[in-house]
């Protein structure tokens, strides 16, 4: 069994003001597309920046066999939101964009302006699994590329730069917050018997605190002396795959020449030890080789393909 995840990079029909600008462009970066998920062959695979139902519906006629679809129905300004391209029907257990009861709203802007809510859904979905039942939540969080007021993505000076620099942050911890609690839902306290995968793209590394929000209770990452010790806590972790990942692959997206891996799956502790290979790209396919993307996402508009590489995990079952 493979679980991916992909940000799709703004999947929209051609004509609107994200999407590519012709039909040409459009069917070229449905063809990279396609061309990616074949070879992958994931069982079930998450996506990002779905940007109108009917480009993924076109994606997935693409694919060999038939795929099921499941999309969130929170969307954002642009209007993209995450979803599931799978080949087992699934059925939708969560879609929320709600901020957990007890936090409270964080400020966006300069005018004071607040929210409590995520800017895009988080969707969870069950499938059936020749082991048992299978549920995995895929999320969008907030990015790290910054936009300002009036539609800029450059700002005035450095101070308007860190202000905003500092909201993306605020959201983006929340929005994790939000999403932990998802999977405590999923994991029902008991992740030692639960096949349980939190999956997509978290705009930031796996040292970042905001990703490890998400882990739950430290002390057995993948590589460390608690790794193979069990304790109470393993009912309620979740462990990144990112460790598993060769050095060379260890990266999703290039973004001013650097390297970073911001797009993420964590599973359970039923999940983790049967993890049998975990990778960016395609398997046995090296190192991804992506495009190096600066602070302006309008630039790819129209680019065939994705800006990111798809990040998987193999699980024996």
């Amino acid at each position: 069994m493979l679980l991916g995840t992909w940000n799709l990079e703004n999947l929209y029909r051609p004509g609107g003001p994200y999407g590519p600008k012709d039909r040409a462009a459009y069917e070229s970066k449905l063809a990279a597309l396609a061309a990616v998920i074949t070879e992958l062959d994931p069982t079930l695979l998450g996506v990002q920046e779905v940007g109108e139902p009917a480009a993924l519906e076109d994606l997935a006629g693409m694919l060999d066999d038939d795929w099921h679809i499941a999309l969130s129905e929170h969307a954002d300004g642009r209007g993209i939101r995450v979803g599931f391209l799978s080949r087992a029907e699934p059925v939708v257990v969560a879609d929320t964009k709600a901020f957990p009861a007890k936090l409270g709203p964080v400020q966006a802007d300069d005018s004071g302006l607040t929210t409590a809510q995520a800017g895009r859904g988080f969707l969870a979905v069950e499938v059936e699994s020749v082991d048992g039942p299978l549920r995995v939540a895929v999320c969008h969080l907030k990015s790290k590329l910054l936009s300002y007021p009036d539609g800029r993505f450059h700002p005035h000076d450095e101070g308007e730069r860190a202000r905003y620099g500092a909201y993306a942050l605020y959201r983006r911890a929340a929005e994790a917050a939000a999403l932990r609690a998802l999977a405590d839902e999923l994991l029902a306290g008991d992740g030692r018997a639960r096949d349980v995968a939190v999956l997509g793209d978290l705009n930031d590394e796996v040292r970042a605190a905001t990703t490890q929000i998400l882990f739950g209770p430290p002390g057995s990452e993948i590589g460390t002396p608690g790794y193979e010790v069990a304790d109470k806590g393993d009912a309620l972790r979740l462990w990144d795959v990112a460790p598993l990942i060769p050095a060379e692959q260890r990266y999703s997206r290039v973004t001013s020449g650097r390297r970073e891996l911001i797009d993420h799956v964590l599973v359970s502790h039923r999940l983790v030890h049967r993890v049998t290979a975990a990778g960016t790209g395609l398997p046995g396919d090296g190192a991804p080789r992506l495009p190096s993307i600066g602070p302006d996402p309008a630039e790819r508009r129209g680019a065939a393909g994705s800006d990111h590489a798809p990040v998987w995990v193999r699980v024996e079952g």
